[in-house]
């Protein structure tokens, strides 16, 4: 489980991203680098971090389930996870 400091840093990110991302297209485009240095480095994409929605785990995210492998491979064993089984041959 990942520390919740961890997980609320990660939402704040998201947030910012969010806000700065008109303002970052509009100054990438007229190529003001110098207005683009003065926004914050948290709202850049690229600083953002996918994490697991249950637990936060940051390594071994599948972007497809937004989940990690560990809770996707329980759940799946349940049958949580609609259209996915365990494959046997």
């Amino acid at each position: 489980m990942a520390k919740e400091s961890m997980k609320a840093r990660e939402v704040k990110r998201a947030k910012l991203v969010a806000k700065y991302a008109a303002k970052r297209k509009a100054l990438k485009e007229a190529g003001d680098y110098a207005a683009l240095a003065k926004i914050p480095k948290s709202a850049s994409p690229v600083r953002l971090h996918n994490r697991c929605s249950l637990t936060g785990r940051p390594k071994g995210y599948m972007r497809l389930f937004g989940i990690s492998r560990i809770q996707f491979r329980e759940m799946a064993s349940k049958g949580l996870i609609p259209g996915v089984k365990k494959a046997s041959w």
